[in-house]
């Protein structure tokens, strides 16, 4: 290879770090592009550039016709000279043949459309590069530099690429410094026309599992196993683990001599407190770990069909600020950690609350089979009343009739429970197996209806529920206005009424339409994407002095103008006239707000709790999922014609510029 080349292409290979071939194929494209641009040939004919990386020569092929006579040289050769690059070839045949051409020939423009495929491609090579490096360090630790912070987020220099820390991944009350070395954990990398964006956490619950497996070996090697983690970062985490090899002490594992484990990793995330507890599958002894370090009297379980699973806990009563934490922290970050909803009562409470009603059943039965034990809890209530001295084997006393009366309230609930699902079991063979196929949006119903009934997934769920326990339905419309359990039972008459088998094929029919049509619109967005990827940077004006980094004037990699995104959307809309009004989905953070309001009325009764970015990952999912609903809606509707005494379902097909025409419908008679 020649001096001024190979200390270019080393000095290229060294700076960039990347492979020899990437470059050389880069070198090899630019001269592709400049002999283009230089001897204005056409796209259609095939050229090729090699490099010899011994010698540094540049070679150039052109795509050539065997001619006798030639009347163009740059499409045509004689049989001769092209039986000198291809020994078989005939007259008419299409060969590849060198040609004369050197790099020092080139014309300015020429040498500038070289100079911008070398870079677009390098800066293409090396964006791939970065992105290849990053995406195998998603899910683990890596160790960057604070460069730059403002309110919104810290950026982080990690060598060659940048990364950014957002404020909700931050840990609260944490300061940084320029110049400072912190870990993060990679939540994400993704592609940019930019380089890949990295996105990092000091929050993630994941961060702290990655710290436990580099400071506790038997973590790593596979001897113990992390289980679960509830974190709130800044503040408190707790860490669920199991031995999966016997004589081996999980959580004295993961505390090491002394802590020192367990320190260097709460140093490590800003003094934050951690809790280690023995996973245990018996859920009554894990819920009783979990509060710790509050003492537990007893955990009955209330596993319901609709409300989901609670574990109502006794604790003493000095106990109870401690098992509920500040701010109900303990708690809640209990509840995270068990997957139950957790609901935290006191001894004194739960019998002065079964003293209160003992005629009321199940209590009334405890008045003949437990009449010493209320009558040693009634005096010694009344010593609490009168703030008089209670001795601990009389709290014992307490906590027996205590656990009797949550006993006898959970034989109860589970055998209302047992009721419940044999009534429900009756009721679903009663119903068409199609209602459990249908999706709600067919119900000729208003927004906020759709929105509460969205968790039953389908018809068949909502009338299963209206037949087994239809006061359960009418609370979940309390807050609305009018009548929309009477608009609701309209609804689901006209799908009893209706041909269920078409009703369900019409259903697909246009499910299928909304798949055809985002994957078209997917298509557009990709190759739209892979074209304006695909143009090259223009860093210099043209020959002519007009400048080339306006858009309107763009080259390809052939170094050919490009008609501009922008230009070709003004060219569009200069032809429709039409203009088509949307209507907007209704809001979903209302229901959010709701939720969060009628969790926070209910300090005792903690439940399980995402994380920030869980909830907005869910929040966005959810508007997603609310949007092609209410598209949906619009373009169906199923409605009882008076005349015919039929149920009619109205269907808009889409119209011209993918807009939905109000005047277009199309009628099927079920």
């Amino acid at each position: 290879m020649s001096n001024e080349l190979g200390t270019a292409f080393r000095e290229i290979e060294d700076i960039r770090a990347l492979p020899e071939d990437i470059i050389l194929d880069a070198l090899q494209s630019a001269l592709v592009s400049a002999y283009r641009k230089d001897t204005g040939a056409s796209a259609a004919q095939e050229i090729e550039a090699r490099i010899d990386l011994k010698t540094g020569r540049q070679m150039v092929f052109v795509e050539k016709e065997v001619v006798d006579d030639v009347f163009n040289d740059a499409t045509e050769v004689t049989l001769e000279r092209a039986r000198f690059f291809d020994p078989e070839a005939q007259l008419h045949d299409v060969v590849m043949v060198q040609v004369e051409h050197t790099t020092r020939s080139f014309g300015r423009i020429a040498a500038q459309t070289a100079k911008q495929v070398i870079l677009q491609k390098i800066r293409e090579a090396e964006r791939n590069s970065l992105y290849d490096e990053f995406i195998n360090r998603e899910g683990d630790l890596i160790t960057g530099t604070v460069q730059s912070t403002n309110a919104r987020k810290v950026t982080l220099s990690l060598g060659r690429a940048e990364a950014d820390l957002p404020r909700q991944h931050q840990i609260p009350g944490e300061r940084y410094r320029t110049h400072e070395k912190i870990r993060v954990f990679v939540v994400e990398v993704t592609k940019s026309n930019r380089g890949p964006q990295i996105l990092v956490s000091r929050a993630h619950r994941s961060m702290l599992r990655r710290l436990l497996e580099y400071e506790v070996p038997e973590i790593y090697n596979g001897q113990v196993e992390i289980k679960n983690i509830a974190r709130e970062a800044g503040h408190r985490s707790k860490v669920a683990v199991a031995a999966l090899q016997d004589g081996i002490d999980p959580v004295g594992a993961c505390v090491g001599m002394r802590g020192i484990r367990i320190q260097n990793i709460v140093k490590e995330l800003h003094n934050e407190k951690i809790d280690v507890i023995e996973w245990n599958n018996d859920a009554v002894a894990f819920i009783s770990k979990a509060l710790s370090p509050a003492r537990v009297t007893g955990v009955y379980l209330d596993d319901d069909p609709i409300d989901g699973k609670t574990a109502v806990v006794l604790v003493p009563d000095d106990q109870l600020s401690l098992a509920i934490g500040r701010e109900g922290q303990n708690a809640r970050l209990a509840a995270k950690l068990t997957g139950w909803r957790i609901d935290i009562k006191s001894v004194a409470e739960t019998v002065q609350g079964a003293l209160d009603n003992l005629e009321i059943p199940p209590l009334d039965s405890l008045v003949e089979r437990h009449a010493d034990l209320i009558a040693e809890s009634l005096r010694i209530m009344e010593k609490k009343r009168l703030e008089l001295a209670v001795m601990p084997e009389e709290y014992k006393s307490l906590a027996r009739l205590a656990d009797i009366v949550e006993q006898l309230l959970q034989e109860q609930r589970d055998e209302a429970h047992q009721f419940y699902l044999q009534q429900r079991e009756l009721a679903r063979e009663s119903l068409a197996p199609q209602l459990f196929e249908l999706p709600l949006d067919v119900l000729a119903v208003s927004q906020e209806v759709l929105d509460i009934l969205e968790p039953f997934e389908n018809i068949g769920e909502v009338m299963l529920i209206c037949a087994v326990d239809e006061e359960l339905m009418s609370r979940r419309f309390v807050d609305l206005e009018g009548e929309p359990l009477d608009e609701l039972r309209t609804a689901l008459d006209i799908i009893n009424a209706a041909d269920l088998d078409q009703l369900l094929a019409e259903a697909f029919s246009i499910e299928e339409d909304e798949e055809d049509a985002a994957d078209a619109e997917e298509a557009v967005e990709a190759q739209a994407e892979e074209a304006a990827e695909g143009e090259p940077e223009a860093d210099a004006p043209s020959e002519d002095g007009t400048d080339a980094s306006q858009p309107e004037v763009m080259l390809d990699a052939f170094g050919q103008p490009m008609v501009s995104d922008r230009a070709q959307d003004e060219t569009a809309a200069s032809d429709e006239t039409e203009t088509v009004a949307v209507e907007p989905p209704a809001p979903l953070e209302a229901t959010v707000v709701e939720v969060e309001r009628q969790r926070e009325a209910r300090p005792d009764d903690v439940g399980f709790v995402e994380d920030e970015g869980e909830r907005e990952f869910e929040r966005d999912r959810q508007k997603g999922k609310q949007q092609r609903r209410t598209d949906r809606q619009r373009r169906r509707q199923l409605v009882l014609d008076e005349e015919s005494g039929e149920v009619i379902a109205k269907r808009r097909r889409k119209g011209r510029r993918g807009s939905w025409d109000e005047e277009t419908w199309e009628d099927y008679d079920y």
